[in-house]
């Protein structure tokens, strides 16, 4: 049975062999990786975790151009099998083609439904932050990724693009 856990470091194995799943160079929709983290040694997946749960705490200011963020990580037997994060507010990037929620599964995970059941308490956190509309965006060809937010009750709004990305941004209302 899956999990949510806080991002840790006693999965740091099992990380690494997701991460190496996607396709070299591929964006990690959720995870908060940026080109400049050290992923393989165990001091710069420390530093990247401590990171994470860092964004989390509202008393101490996000690192300029980003905003606070919830990660989770999708476990199950001890195996990472995805990130979901919420992003407490919105940029203006965000706004154009982020959202609050990314999440994404490592390949052998997907098509188990594994998105779609985390978003659902996502989506409670959400409520409880006071995070009300929530935006999710995803690429027009992740016909997968639509269906999720549709099946929690996501409204299309629009497709944008900005730059060299194409994004469909859709509103789902917690009331």
């Amino acid at each position: 049975m899956p999990t949510l856990i806080a991002p840790t470091v006693r999965l740091h194995k099992s990380w690494v062999e997701a991460r190496d799943e996607w396709e070299p160079g591929a964006h990690m929709d959720g995870h908060g990786v940026r080109e400049t983290d050290d992923l393989d040694s165990d001091p710069g997946f420390a530093a990247w975790v401590a990171d994470l749960l860092r964004q989390e705490d509202t008393a101490i200011p996000p690192v300029e151009g980003w905003v606070h963020c919830t990660y989770r990580w999708i476990v199950e037997d001890d195996r990472y099998l995805g990130s979901i994060s919420l992003r407490h507010t919105l940029n203006e990037l965000l706004f154009e083609m982020g959202g609050h929620i990314g999440y994404g599964l490592r390949p052998s995970a997907r098509g188990r439904g594994l998105a779609s059941w985390a978003l659902g308490p996502t989506l409670e956190t959400a409520r409880t932050l006071g995070i009300d509309p929530v935006l999710i965006t995803c690429v027009p060809a992740n016909l997968a990724s639509a269906r999720v937010i549709r099946k929690h009750g996501g409204v299309y709004e629009d497709t944008r693009t900005t730059g060299p990305h194409t994004v469909q941004r859709y509103w789902i209302t917690l009331g």
